[in-house]
Parts: structure tokens; C-alpha cells; sequence
């Protein structure tokens, strides 16, 4: 079952696991100490000097309208990230089956040559994954081309750029000693060229992230506005022991908090969220495996 499979509304509501909960606690006890603290504060200097330090509402209400349309913006970039990045990996996917539907319809009846290339194939998706995110090759390459082979992909500078060339290499072995069809040789090394156009869109993705500027001016802007709003409760709620738990739900519900691990480096690349991509690079040699025995 994918991570992306849907389990229900309260299950999904009290999931930990894929939830962000845990990455954000500490700074919603941080933000609820500092509420504690503020109250504490008032309550003193409330004793003392008998002043009561409160906020009105009307700040916070342009406050919010201007976080809002701040908030707003950031979302749609980090998802237009994310989408953008699994268009990408859809296309590696869909390319590499190209590359070998085309290499097994056109390319020379030999079985060992279709197995390699077969084979060689698979491995692509799987390297361009574990470079993204910065991972060396696992079992899965090793379980394809063999340990000697995977240790070379291993060691290779840019692991997709290597693969591609053994595929470069494999469809020249096919023109010149297998007398694989000119135009045929043409069109699907085309394909090959095309996985590294879409590996080198989503490189371009990791590393460029959100602007980190933008990024430091929000999260200054939504802590003084939930540092500043126990002023607000306390002026608005009759029980201050209630103060610091309404902060740390409006912290957790924070967007931007919240957000800090899926849109501030949305690239739909990294972490074990993705592992659906393994079992679609899976896929690509499952999908082809038999052809490999097809005539040419």
C-alpha cells in the first residue's frame, strides 16, 4: 500500500506516522512556555502597579488578513514545487519504458544484449532517485546488474550521467555489430537522451530552494504575532491558565509551521514519504520484463 493511500478521517486525524507532529512539537512547547511566561509577566505587573497589560482585537484582524495573503503565496510556491517535481518523475518513468519498448520492437533479437539493456534500464529510475537524495546505491541496483556493476555505479561522480552512457553504449554495441536500424537507433537513443533532460529539471528543483529571505521575513512575522496574542487573550478570555494551551493550538495549526518540512523544501524528492517511487522504478523493469524475449 502507498503512503499517498487514504485510510479515513479519524485515522488520518490522529496519524503520527507521515505527520509532521512530532518536527513541530518543540516549538509549540516553546511557544506555549513563552505564553506562560507573558501571563505570568501580566499577572505580576498586574499586582504591582496595578495595570493591566492587553491588546485589542483590531491589530491582530490586519494582522491576519496581510499573514493570510503572505501564507497564501508561500503555499502555492511549495506546491507548484511539489507538483511540478512529480510531473518530472512520472517522466522518467514513462521515458524509461519508451527506451525499452523502442530498444525491444526495434533493436536486434540477441537475449543477452536485450537483457542488459533491460535491465540497464530499470536501474535509471533508481539511480536518479537515490541522487536526489543523496543516497548511494542499495540492494535494488545490485539485484539488477550485480554487485560488481552496482559498486562501479556506486562510485561513479553522477550515477543517472553513468547509467546513460552504459545505455549509449549498449544501443552503439547494437548498430555496429548487431546491426541494429539507423533510424531506429536514432529514435531511441532519443529517449535516452531524454531521461537526463528530465533528471537535470529535477536537480534544478533540490537545489533551489524556496528563497530563504522570504522564508526568514514569514517566520518573523507569525512569532511576533503568536507571541504578541496571549495580550490579546488575556483580554478576551476570563481564565489566563487557558491562554497558553489556545497559543500552542494556534502554533500547531500554523501553516508555516506546519509547513516547515513539506513546502519549505517541497521538492518532491526526499525522505521516505516517497517510497512509492521505488515501487514505480520496480515497475519499469516488471512492465518490460516480458519483452525482453520478443522478436525485434
Amino acid at each position: 500500500m502507498s503512503f499517498q493511500t487514504r485510510q479515513g478521517f479519524w485515522r488520518e486525524a490522529f496519524a503520527l506516522h507521515g505527520s509532521i507532529t512530532p518536527k513541530v512539537t518543540p516549538n509549540v512547547l516553546i511557544f506555549g512556555l513563552a505564553a506562560g511566561g507573558i501571563c505570568g509577566a501580566s499577572w505580576l505587573v498586574e499586582t504591582l502597579f496595578q495595570v493591566r497589560i492587553a491588546l485589542a482585537v483590531a491589530p491582530f484582524e490586519f494582522a491576519g488578513a496581510a499573514l493570510g495573503v503572505l501564507l497564501i503565496l508561500r503555499t502555492n510556491a511549495g506546491y507548484d514545487r511539489w507538483w511540478e517535481a512529480r510531473k518530472l518523475w512520472g517522466g522518467i518513468v514513462n521515458q524509461s519504458r519508451n527506451f525499452v519498448i523502442g530498444a525491444m520492437a526495434y533493436g536486434p533479437n540477441d537475449s543477452k544484449w536485450r537483457e542488459k539493456i533491460v535491465r540497464w534500464a530499470a536501474v535509471f529510475p533508481h539511480v536518479a532517485r537515490l541522487n536526489l537524495r543523496g543516497e548511494r546505491p542499495s540492494s535494488e541496483v545490485a539485484s539488477l546488474v550485480g554487485p560488481e556493476d552496482a559498486r562501479r555505479v556506486a562510485t561513479a561522480e553522477h550515477m543517472p550521467s553513468f547509467v546513460a552512457v552504459i545505455l549509449g553504449d549498449l544501443l552503439q554495441e547494437a548498430r555496429e555489430t548487431l546491426k541494429m536500424d539507423g533510424f531506429a537507433f536514432i529514435q531511441v537513443d532519443r529517449e535516452r537522451a531524454l531521461l537526463i533532460d528530465h533528471v537535470g529539471a529535477c536537480e534544478r528543483i533540490a537545489k533551489t530552494p524556496l528563497p530563504r529571505a522570504y522564508s526568514i521575513n514569514i517566520r518573523r512575522f507569525i512569532a511576533m504575532f503568536i507571541l504578541t496574542l496571549p495580550l490579546l487573550l488575556m483580554d478576551q478570555l476570563d481564565r489566563d491558565w487557558l491562554v497558553p494551551f489556545i497559543t500552542m493550538l494556534i502554533a500547531d495549526v500554523s501553516p508555516e509551521n506546519n509547513g516547515r518540512s513539506e513546502l519549505e523544501y517541497t521538492d518532491g524528492f526526499g525522505g521516505p514519504r516517497r517510497k512509492e517511487w521505488t515501487y514505480e522504478a520496480v515497475e519499469v523493469f516488471r512492465g518490460t520484463d516480458c519483452l525482453r524475449d520478443s522478436p525485434g
